[in-house]
């Protein structure tokens, strides 16, 4: 999202921060909310190009979507709803991916709520691992011809009572509604939301063989000391990298042996 669309983007993550900080509200429904608007609103693109439309006014906008919206669901889904389209968006687009957005936050907080983030995230990243590796388990996936139900039903067998509930929601939404996203890229942008809601950056790290703890624990500060930020480590294995290591955080990558990489963090740590 680019100028407007960010801003509002910006100021609605607050909004879900502030009633989501609320013990009266339940954040797992307010996901499903938000999940339903999202499917009504690509649905229905006449609908969002009006609540878009920089000629209405934002309280004009704001009360056809509670008219609409008021008897479907709760009333902090739409305060929320009400609060996007008062805001300028840069396309009529970026309304229904800044909902699908909050719909995946809003999740994301329940899981943190019940202290189960840290779990989600991971098998969030195993399932994308698992999903590259598997040409079969993609095609079935992503399946144009297969029903929402079909493939409803394989992820359940795939992950129902292995999985947190909140893993199985995140998935079955993005594999039965991509909006045109790979995959690959829907489970990317799930996982980068599970790091934000910790304020982390995401390493993730493939070694030879896996990293011992204290391993681990060294280079997990290292990289928090040079980025300036916690870091969550996203660990893979992959024979080829041939006793070393490969870090990427982001856009970046870092290439070496295990020893040498934390030797020259401690260096430049040290100054």
């Amino acid at each position: 999202m680019n100028g407007a669309s960010r801003e509002a983007l910006a100021a609605a993550r607050e909004r879900l921060d502030a009633l989501t900080d609320s013990t009266s509200v339940n954040a797992g429904t307010l996901a499903d909310e938000l999940a339903a608007v999202t499917t009504l609103l690509d649905r229905e693109v006449s609908l969002r190009r009006i609540l878009t439309d920089p000629a209405q006014s934002g309280e004009a906008k704001a009360e056809l979507a509670r008219r609409l919206l008021g008897s479907q669901v709760g009333g902090s889904t739409v305060d929320l709803v009400s609060g996007l389209v008062r805001s300028r968006w840069s396309q009529s687009r970026d309304l229904v991916d800044a909902l699908e957005e909050l719909a995946g936050l809003a999740d994301l907080t329940a899981a943190q709520k019940a202290g189960r983030l840290d779990s989600v995230e991971d098998e969030l990243f195993r399932f994308g691992r698992i999903v590259t590796s598997s040409t079969e388990l993609r095609a079935a996936l992503t399946n144009r011809k297969a029903t929402t139900a079909a493939k409803s039903e394989l992820l359940r067998s795939l992950l129902g009572g292995r999985a947190e509930a909140t893993t199985e929601r995140l998935v079955t939404r993005l594999v039965t509604a991509p909006r045109g996203r790979s995959l690959e890229a829907g489970l990317e942008s799930l996982s980068k939301l599970a790091a934000d809601r910790r304020d982390r950056m995401v390493a993730i790290v493939t070694s030879a063989v896996p990293l011992s703890d204290p391993q681990k624990q060294r280079l997990g500060a290292a990289l928090a000391k040079l980025y300036g930020r916690t870091m969550h480590l996203n660990l893979d294995v992959d024979p080829e990298v041939l006793g070393g290591i490969r870090v990427q955080v982001g856009d970046e990558v870092i290439n070496g042996s295990i020893a040498d990489r934390i030797e020259d963090a401690g260096r430049r740590l040290a100054g």
